[in-house]
């Protein structure tokens, strides 16, 4: 089971994220390649976004069960009360900006 405490810090924040008991097999990379992205130095997988719909969610969601280390973890920032995935805003999706001040 995945642990957020040792995940890999070129995670980007959110739900979903990659941590350190990946062995770069390759698996949720081919599943959802635009999520799911490969640290060539480390030799590791890492969430590069978050979902930002259901079908990805249901996707990221099979990469997770079918992880043979159990290395994707669902349990990181966002999660909604009772447990259950928060759908991420595009916005939030990508590395925060500060918000415009009108």
């Amino acid at each position: 089971m995945a642990n957020h405490p040792d995940r890999y810090p070129d995670n980007v924040p959110g739900l979903y994220y990659v941590d350190d008991q990946c062995i770069d097999c390759d698996l949720c990379r081919e599943r959802m390649p635009d999520i799911f992205v490969r640290n060539d130095e480390g030799g590791h997988s890492y969430v590069r976004r978050q979902p930002v719909n259901e079908d990805e969610i249901a996707i990221c969601e099979e990469a997770r069960d079918s992880c043979p280390t159990e290395a994707i973890g669902n349990d990181g920032v966002g999660q909604e009360a009772g447990g259950a995935p928060a759908l991420q805003s595009p916005a939030y999706c990508r590395a925060a900006a500060p918000a415009a001040v009108e």
